[in-house]
């Protein structure tokens, strides 16, 4: 046997253990007859947002976040807010309810959940506190704050009713920025 067949012979090999390790039928984990299997908890909740600084190159890791719900149908008189600070990547994952939202305990999967039709629509707005973010680097910022303001449409239920999840990234500069709706 020449060294190209023994090659062939060891990535065939590797090709059927990962088949026998996601074959089905040979899962060694089940779920027991008598208990329920859970609801998988979110990683993330249904709004999250990246920011990357395009002075470095890098994550704009550390920067204050706020998430605000604008409208929606039966909102109440104060709007509900939430804050984060990005990860050492930049981004957010999970957001913690600030000012009377903290005591209402609403979270944003709550929120989303409770609205009367799959089709409702509410307006939010993420705000990226960037002005002393950037002064705290020694650098000079011509925005204060960068907010984007949009709208999500649906009860944030993933898989569920056609909902696709809302990921607000941002590129930020101290003299630019731009954002898109991401995935």
């Amino acid at each position: 046997m020449d060294s190209r067949d023994s090659s062939q012979g060891r990535i065939t090999n590797r090709l059927a253990l990962v088949q026998q390790q996601l074959s089905p039928s040979n899962s060694s984990t089940s779920t027991p007859s008598n208990t329920q299997p859970q609801p998988p908890t979110m990683s993330r909740d249904p709004i999250t947002c990246h920011c990357l600084n395009t002075l470095t190159g890098t994550p704009a890791a550390n920067l204050p976040v706020t998430l605000t719900l604008l409208s929606a149908p039966a909102s109440p008189s104060s709007p509900v807010t939430f804050h984060a600070t990005t990860n050492a990547d930049g981004r957010v994952a999970k957001w913690t309810p600030t000012g009377a939202s903290a005591s209402a305990a609403a979270s944003v999967p709550e929120i989303l959940a409770a609205l009367p039709a799959a089709d409702s629509k509410t307006n939010w707005a993420v705000r990226f506190e960037v002005g002393p973010w950037y002064e705290a680097q020694g650098i000079e910022s011509f925005w204060p704050e960068v907010e984007v303001k949009f709208t999500v449409k649906g009860r944030g239920k993933d898989g569920e009713e056609g909902w696709r999840h809302y990921h607000v990234p941002v590129l930020l500069g101290p003299w630019n920025y731009s954002t898109y709706r991401g995935s």
